[in-house]
């Protein structure tokens, strides 16, 4: 994707895909969703394929909604990972986007839940700075990407990766069959 007039681009609600290149293991083979983007304020997203193992009530005490806590955790990522964020994932097929809502009070993430909405629970969140993010997509250090419905569906991050690129066509299905560690071949 190239920039003509980064101004004017906001890949807001987009995915972006780690392309295999990418050395940083916080990133590696990861998914996420920008959920803010504007070149003069910089970008926020979640990675959504990064499940870490954790229930809600894992890590902290949620006697009054019990739901939240049968959560799973997943990493947003490297910033703010003292912080627990909600945020409720809907695909709309109608317009063909996946409709999200972050930082969501308990209250109203149970809530989502409870009404059908796929709710998740974030430890920190990615950031970038003004103009980071496209110069690290001029660097192609991502992949944008359109969102598909199974984004949203829990337990589909295992491969959530590799999916994702193996449905963009022949270079990026090599992309997602090339080995994590190529060095060590």
């Amino acid at each position: 994707m190239e920039f003509e007039d980064p101004e004017q681009l906001s890949l807001e609600g987009s995915l972006i895909l780690a392309d295999p290149s990418l050395r940083d293991p916080g990133f590696s083979r990861s998914v996420l969703l920008l959920t803010n983007h504007a070149h003069d304020d910089g970008a926020v997203g979640f990675i959504l394929n990064k499940p870490m193992g954790k229930k809600v009530a894992d890590l902290i005490e949620i006697d009054s909604m019990r739901e939240l806590g049968e959560l799973p955790v997943f990493l947003g990522g490297p910033v703010n990972q003292d912080q627990l964020t909600f945020a409720s994932l809907t695909w709309d097929a109608q317009a063909e986007q996946l409709d999200f809502d972050t930082h969501l009070a308990s209250d109203e993430a149970l809530h989502r839940l409870r009404e059908g909405f796929q709710v998740r629970a974030f430890v920190g969140y990615s950031g970038w700075s003004e103009g980071q993010l496209e110069s690290e997509l001029k660097r192609r250090s991502w992949i944008t990407r359109k969102p598909v419905p199974g984004v949203v569906s829990a337990g589909a991050e295992e491969g959530m990766w590799g999916e994702l690129l193996s449905s963009m066509g022949p270079y990026y299905r090599m992309l997602a069959a090339a080995p994590e560690r190529p060095e060590l071949n």
